[in-house]
C-alpha cells in the first residue's frame, strides 16, 4: 500500500507534541544530503513503531513551490515557536529506505540514543515511512504479543526455574525490557535467546549493552555472569522438544561475544543434541574467532549470523574498534561454515547513504560471490546517522545507488541468496 500523494511534513513543537504542516512535503535524508522519495517508497507506519523528537534539530522538508529541500525552523503556526524534527523506529522486519532529514542547529546537540531514525511524513489520517517489509515472518509482529499472558507465563517459569539463572536473567529481559526473543521463549515458541557472555573482544560504536564511550546510554543491561553448560542445555532442549519451529540462538543483545565462551556453549550444544536432534542451533555472532567457530561446527552447530556493519576494513575496523582480531578472521569464520555445509546469515547494518554506497556495494559483492553466505538480514543500524558517518570519516560525496536500487541489484545479482531479517528455522528451507 502507498500513498496517492506525497506525505507531508510531520515536526515536533515546543511541548513534544507532533503536528504535520501542508504546506511542505516530508523528505528523506542519506548521508547528509536530502531526497524526495517516490511514492513507492512510502508505506504506512507498521504497528508497533514509534515515534522519536529529535532534541536541537530541525526539520527539513521539500517545497513543492520550489521543487527543493528547505529548513522548518520555527513553528508556522507560531513563529515564537522553535520545532524539532521527527523520526520514526519502525517495527521488526523493516528496512529503512531514507533517515529522516533534519539540520543540527547547535553544538551541543546531544547524540541520539541507540536507535534507527526513519523519515516518517502524514496524510490522509495516518503516518507513513519511507521503508519496505523485508521479512514476512510475523515472530517479532505486535499482534502477536498478549502482555497479560506473557506476564503470566513468565512468572510461572521464573517461579518453575528459580535455580536457573539464565532464565532468570531473560525473565528481566522479557519482563522490564520487553526483548521479543525473550517474550517468544516465555510463550513456548519459535525463537528463544541463549545470551552467555559477560565480555567481548570489540568496542562496536552502536553497542547496546556497554557504552564505554560515554557518548549515549546502552539500551539494556548486559549479562554479568556465565551460565553453566547445564543451565544452557536444560533451557534450550525443553524449549526445541516443545515449541513450534523452534531455534535457540546464542549471541543477544544483552550479551558480549558469545566465542569468547566457545568451550561452554559448545559443551551446551554436545548435551543438546544428544538429547534431541530437532530444532536449530544459531549462533549470532562478530565471527572472530575461526578456530572457536571450527569447534562449535564440530559440536553441532548448525547455522550462524555473522554481524557487521562494513566490508571494507577502514570502516569496519572504525565501527568495531575490535581488539587482537582483523576482518580476515571474520571471513574465515565464514567459509569454514560454508566449507562444513552449514548455514550462513550476515547481520548487515542497515544506513541509508553508507551500506548502499557503490565502494561498499562492491566490497559486499566481492564477499558474496567468493563464499556465498545463504542469507542477509537487513537490520537497520541503531545509531545517529551523523554520529555515526563523523567517527567512521565517510566522504561526503560517496556515490550512492540508493536503498531501494540497492536491495534490487542484490536480487538481480545473486538470484539464490535470501534477503530477509530473522534466522530461518532451518528444516523449512
Amino acid at each position: 500500500m502507498h500513498p496517492d500523494r506525497m506525505p507531508n511534513l510531520v515536526f515536533a513543537d515546543a511541548n513534544g507534541s507532533i503536528t504535520d504542516f501542508p504546506d511542505l512535503d516530508m523528505v528523506g535524508m542519506s548521508n547528509g544530503s536530502f531526497f524526495r522519495p517516490k511514492l513507492e517508497d512510502l508505506i504506512p507506519l507498521p504497528e508497533g513503531s514509534e515515534l522519536f523528537t529529535l532534541p536541537k534539530r530541525s526539520p527539513v522538508a521539500w517545497d513543492p513551490s520550489t521543487n527543493e529541500p528547505v529548513l522548518l525552523e520555527e513553528n508556522p503556526f507560531n513563529p515564537e515557536e522553535n520545532v524539532e524534527a521527527v523520526a520514526a523506529f519502525m517495527a521488526p522486519a523493516h528496512t529503512s529506505i531514507y533517515s529522516s532529514a533534519y539540520q543540527t542547529n547547535a553544538a551541543d546537540a546531544p547524540t541520539l540514543p541507540l536507535f534507527a531514525y526513519t523519515a516518517v511524513g502524514w496524510y490522509d489520517d495516518r503516518f507513513w515511512v519511507t521503508a519496505f517489509r523485508s521479512d514476512e515472518d510475523v515472530r517479532q509482529d505486535p499482534a502477536n504479543f498478549n502482555q497479560d499472558l506473557i506476564i503470566k507465563k513468565t512468572n510461572k517459569k521464573l517461579k518453575d526455574n528459580s535455580m536457573n539463572r539464565l532464565i532468570q536473567h531473560l525473565g528481566k529481559c522479557c519482563l522490564t525490557y520487553g526483548c521479543p526473543a525473550a517474550r517468544n521463549y516465555f510463550l513456548g515458541r519459535w525463537e528463544a535467546p541463549l545470551p552467555t557472555s559477560p565480555v567481548c573482544n570489540a568496542r562496536c560504536l552502536g553497542c547496546i549493552s556497554l557504552q564505554e564511550s560515554g557518548c549515549c546510554s546502552s539500551t539494556q543491561d548486559r549479562l554479568s555472569f556465565v551460565p553453566t553448560p547445564k543451565e544452557i542445555s536444560s533451557m534450550a532442549i525443553a524449549h526445541i522438544k516443545s515449541a513450534e519451529r523452534p531455534i535457540v540462538s546464542f549471541g543477544q543483545g544483552c550479551e558480549g561475544e558469545p566465542l569468547m565462551q566457545a568451550e561452554t556453549i559448545g559443551r551446551s550444544i554436545k548435551q543438546m543434541r544428544a538429547a534431541t536432534d530437532l530444532g536449530t542451533i544459531n549462533l549470532n555472532t562478530n565471527a572472530s574467532l575461526p578456530d572457536a567457530v571450527s569447534h562449535l561446527i564440530d559440536c553441532g552447530l548448525d547455522s550462524i549470523r555473522v554481524s557487521i556493519n562494513s566490508f571494507q576494513e577502514t570502516y569496519y575496523n572504525r565501527y568495531y574498534r575490535q581488539h587482537s582480531y582483523k576482518i580476515e578472521d571474520v571471513i574465515q569464520s565464514i567459509a569454514n561454515m560454508k566449507n562444513a555445509g552449514r548455514f550462513v546469515s550476515l547481520n548487515y547494518f542497515i544506513l541509508p547513504g553508507f551500506t548502499d554506497s557503490v565502494n561498499e556495494f562492491e566490497a559486499l559483492c566481492e564477499v558474496l560471490t567468493k563464499y556465498s553466505p545463504d542469507l542477509i538480514q537487513l537490520r537497520n543500524l541503531n545509531i545517529d546517522p551523523e554520529w555515526y558517518l563523523k567517527e567512521l570519516q565517510f566522504p561526503k560525496d560517496e556515490k550512492c545507488l540508493g536503498i531501494k536500487n540497492w536491495y534490487l541489484q542484490l536480487k538481480d545479482k545473486y538470484p539464490k541468496l535470501r534477503l530477509g531479517y530473522f534466522n530461518p528455522y532451518l528444516p523449512e528451507l
